[in-house]
């Protein structure tokens, strides 16, 4: 038998419902991996017995021919979606020891839906962060190493790092993951696997820790683009506790994937044409071209005039959400509470802040915070929402001559552990080619396309319009048909 840890989501369901395997079987074998990669850091807390009650669940459900759609599949779940029982931290020490005593609706529906739960994946504090470098509970390393044979430890990406480096190591065969900036679609890069950040509003935010609330959406990350549609359809849907939450009928996006793209138009931004940017990036864009070409697809120069304003406006907008958000962690209700002897109310506000938020979120809620002041707000918060507007104008007006948009996921293959952490801005600058797509709240899908010179993993984005998640699933198939992506990290954990 093909060893289970290495079958997809569909693989394992369709095996499943054959009866090729037991449920319970592919549990073990990916508790077990689990179990022996713990030098990855990808797990803050590992729930084994959560995968194989349901797992046995499945077994009884195969039994009496009552199926669910995701029976029999264990999956990762980034550790900023609450989960009833099982502690929620955010990667911060600010929530450790956090047990919920309720369900986020994206987990709940995976769980209705039949999936188990390996465990909570580790990711960037509270969200913020492109490497998985500013977690309380230490670095996510990536399985991935460069072909210099040196020992260099890598980043996974982030902030859903956790959830890349454990596709790619085997330890899932899916994960959750959010994207505020691009947080699903560069740690996908990163870790050669498959990520899609959905329309915005397509998947609840209840019950997810919240960064910046106008740009977080859950999504599915995977070996593959067909278990993205798969792992989509189950997350997606309406929920009345949530007010940005899309009132719309979930496709059934796996049924009508498709790579034949004739009739279809793919726009190329001259905008992300950086100067200087590495010639592997730029060679690896232009076969994603041909292949989509090869696929049907006509493909046009589009312009996005804004772009160049887009990491700005960003970096004002989500620090002010942010700063708005984690205005709640006060020490009072939940979690960390650092009270000094005979302390009022205001220094154990000023202390439990102090101790339990890590340097990058005390960055950001301290720029949050100044732009959100009097005398600011003008001069930076609303001329940053007044960009965010034109960019969402340009993207409109390019999709009336494309169906889709092709760029890199990000300028870089993975960069080593370390390297950016210094220079705040370098970091953020990763999210060059992520962020518009993030502003303008539409799909965005990151696929592996090639290996650089390093024999690291590099990753092609296609944009499309919004609540046309179908047409972004359709053009990543094309590609990942084409590119025949199957390399993967050489085991060293």
């Amino acid at each position: 038998m093909t060893d289970l840890t290495n079958l997809t989501v569909a693989q394992i369901r369709d095996g499943h419902r054959a009866g090729d395997f037991s449920a319970v079987e592919v549990a073990g074998a990916f508790s077990a991996n689990v179990a022996g990669a713990k030098a990855l850091n990808a797990f803050i807390v590992e729930t084994p017995e959560h995968a194989l009650e349901a797992a046995k669940a499945a077994d009884a459900d195969r039994a009496a021919g009552t199926l669910k759609p995701l029976s029999g599949v264990p999956i990762g779940m980034k550790d900023l979606f609450a989960t009833k029982g099982v502690q929620t931290t955010a990667a911060s020490h600010m929530l450790e020891g956090f047990v919920p005593r309720y369900e986020s609706t994206v987990s709940q529906k995976l769980w209705d839906a039949g999936a188990g739960m390996l465990g909570k994946l580790n990711l960037d504090q509270f969200a913020m962060g492109s490497s998985n470098e500013t977690s309380w509970f230490g670095n996510v390393i990536s399985p991935w190493k460069r072909n210099d044979g040196g020992n260099a430890a890598l980043a996974p990406g982030g902030s859903s790092g956790g959830s890349s480096a454990a596709i790619a190591a085997r330890l899932c065969p899916a994960a959750t993951g959010t994207d505020t900036g691009g947080s699903i679609r560069q740690p996908a890069a990163f870790t050669g696997i498959s990520g899609i950040k959905p329309t915005y509003g397509r998947c609840s935010r209840w019950g997810i820790v919240a960064f910046a609330s106008s740009l977080d959406q859950a999504g599915p990350m995977a070996r593959d683009v067909k278990d993205c549609a798969i792992m989509l359809e189950t997350m997606a849907g309406f929920d009345p506790k949530d007010a940005t939450s899309l009132d719309l009928p979930v496709p059934n996006w796996e049924a009508a994937l498709s790579s034949d793209l004739k009739g279809k138009t793919v726009g190329i931004p001259r905008e992300y044409r950086l100067e200087g940017i590495d010639p592997d990036i730029d060679a690896m864009w232009d076969a994603g071209i041909a292949m989509l070409k090869d696929a049907g697809a006509e493909v046009v120069e589009i312009s996005l005039p804004h772009t160049k304003y887009a990491l700005p406006a960003y970096y004002i907008i989500a620090p002010a959400e942010a700063s708005s958000n984690l205005a709640r962690y006060d020490g009072v209700r939940y979690g960390l509470r650092d009270l000094p002897e005979k302390a009022g109310l205001q220094d154990m506000y000023a202390a439990t802040r102090a101790e339990g938020f890590g340097p990058e979120v005390k960055r950001r809620i301290m720029i949050g915070t100044y732009v959100l002041s009097a005398g600011f707000y003008d001069a930076y918060y609303t001329q940053a929402q007044k960009v965010r507007t034109l960019i969402s104008r340009d993207f409109s007006a390019a999709f009336e001559a494309c169906d889709v948009i092709l760029a890199p996921t990000a300028p870089s293959a993975a960069f080593g552990l370390g390297e950016k952490t210094a220079d705040p801005l370098a970091m953020y600058l990763n999210d060059v080619f992520a962020v518009p797509a993030s502003l303008a709240g539409l799909p965005a899908m990151s696929v592996p396309a090639a290996l650089n010179r390093e024999g690291l993993p590099l990753g092609l984005q296609i944009i499309g319009k919004a609540f046309d998640e179908q047409g972004v699933l359709n053009a990543g198939l094309a590609i990942e048909e084409r590119a025949g992506f199957t390399a993967r990290a050489e085991k060293w954990w």
